[in-house]
């Protein structure tokens, strides 16, 4: 008899090299395409006093005005995903949006730069629902977490070297020169995306998919979020933890304004910092949560809600301490753990709480949530915050700002914990129901 996991699902084949081999090309992509989305929150000191941006424009640039076609237009890409040959799909992604970073660095203004940046958000919807539909397919369940959080390095190691060039090739050649070498390089992958063949898809194998509606996959996706409350407490767990993360696109003015480093020092530091802690945190987390999930009677958004525990006192504590005091380093490396630790296990949980048909959907739909509802708040609602406490005179509005919107991301905590304890009761209901295949 085959082994089986705690839902008494029978254990799936091993990856293999080659699998391996498409996570890390996945990998690089979604490497490329942080970078390319951090890029402008990396350069705030130098674009924001270059195109007289204020708080809120310069909010709304890494805020909504990405956001809103990001989101949107990736339930749709997600769609596509489940019915096209992927990596076509994103190639053509690829291809959009490092075109439209290169346009970026001919912005004189704020609206010069709001059409690009709206834009963008098209095509880097295509990257996360379409290669994490790839991997789910290629990956067994247990090692699910793992890929995830391997593929989601490209989080802190993409911030890290949007910040890293910032600090080091901004003072150097200029922001805009960086914005059309970075768009260039995007177009050399694009291509080799290309040869790039399909992944056979799971209970289908190389047949193709089944063309459903729109309308059809919607239904599916809505019923799949009604009938689990752990898939909603997830989903809803990420969308709170990333109000912080929308806010964090102020980290940068917060460090030269308010703690008083020169712009491409500590563009340099959190760089360094960032990708240390996000690297380990990824690693750690993908490992971990698949490990606990193995292990304990309790999905990975457990695992979550104790790390979260243990990791958000820092979140605050660096906030309020001078410069120099060891909490201020501490702090920002833990937080990109934190970040870390988040990906693998989330975006592992989302994918095996629906049936395989409509998985690049859920992420899709995962992503708009996560980006429409916590980023939006968070960068938008960040900017107005810090305009408002500016005008109203404290010596640190960025400090407090950065401050109520970490309190509001702990609504997460209660959420990871609802969704850690009900995951294998609604997994396990999806098999009886016969919506996934033993």
């Amino acid at each position: 008899m085959s082994r089986s996991d705690l839902s008494g699902v029978p254990a799936e084949r091993e990856a293999h090299s080659r699998d391996y081999a498409v996570l890390c090309f996945l990998t690089i992509i979604n490497v490329m395409n942080f970078v390319d989305r951090q890029l402008l929150a990396s350069f705030a000191n130098f674009i924001v006093p270059d195109l007289g941006l204020s708080n809120t424009q310069f909010g709304l640039l890494t805020g909504f005005a990405f956001i809103v076609f990001y989101s949107v237009m990736g339930l749709f890409m997600g769609t596509l995903a489940d019915r096209l040959h992927r990596p076509r799909l994103l190639a053509f992604g690829l291809a959009l949006w490092s075109g439209l970073t290169a346009a970026s660095g001919l912005a004189k203004g704020f609206v010069t730069m709001l059409i690009p940046r709206m834009l963008i958000g098209i095509g880097e919807s295509v990257a996360t629902p379409t290669a994490m539909s790839m991997l789910a397919d290629r990956f067994p369940s247990r090692q699910l977490g793992f890929a995830a959080g391997f593929y989601y390095m490209g989080v802190p190691i993409g911030v890290a070297a949007s910040l890293l060039i910032a600090g080091y090739l901004g003072p150097a050649i200029g922001w805009r020169a960086c914005f059309y070498l970075l768009g260039g390089l995007g177009l050399i992958f694009a291509v080799g995306l290309l040869f790039l063949g399909e992944t056979p898809r799971k209970g289908l194998g190389d047949a193709a998919p089944e063309k459903m509606k729109f309308k059809e996959i919607i239904k599916i996706l809505r019923a799949s979020l009604t009938r689990s409350p752990a898939l909603i407490c997830t989903i809803g767990g990420g969308v709170a933890f990333h109000f912080i993360l929308g806010a964090a696109a102020f980290d940068q003015l917060w460090f030269v304004n308010e703690r008083g480093f020169e712009r491409a020092e500590i563009a340099r530091h959190s760089g360094w910092l960032a990708a240390a802690g996000g690297i380990l945190g990824n690693l750690l987390g993908g490992w971990l949560g698949d490990k606990w999930q193995q292990k304990f009677k309790t999905g990975r958004p457990m695992f979550l809600f104790w790390t979260s525990l243990l990791l958000s006192p820092f979140a605050i504590a660096y906030r309020l301490v001078p410069a120099e005091h060891i909490l201020f380093d501490l702090g920002i490396f833990l937080g990109f753990v934190q970040l870390g630790l988040f990906y693998g296990p989330t975006f592992s949980t989302v994918q095996e709480l629906v049936p395989p048909n409509i998985r690049a959907t859920v992420v899709a739909f995962y992503i708009l949530s996560l980006n429409l509802i916590g980023l939006g708040i968070g960068i938008t609602g960040g900017g107005i915050l810090a305009d408002y406490m500016t005008a109203q005179g404290p010596p640190e509005p960025y400090t407090v700002t950065l401050l109520v919107v970490t309190m509001l991301s702990m609504l997460a905590i209660p959420l990871k914990y609802v969704a850690g304890k009900r995951f294998h009761a609604d997994r396990a209901r999806l098999f009886d129901e016969g919506l996934l295949a033993r």
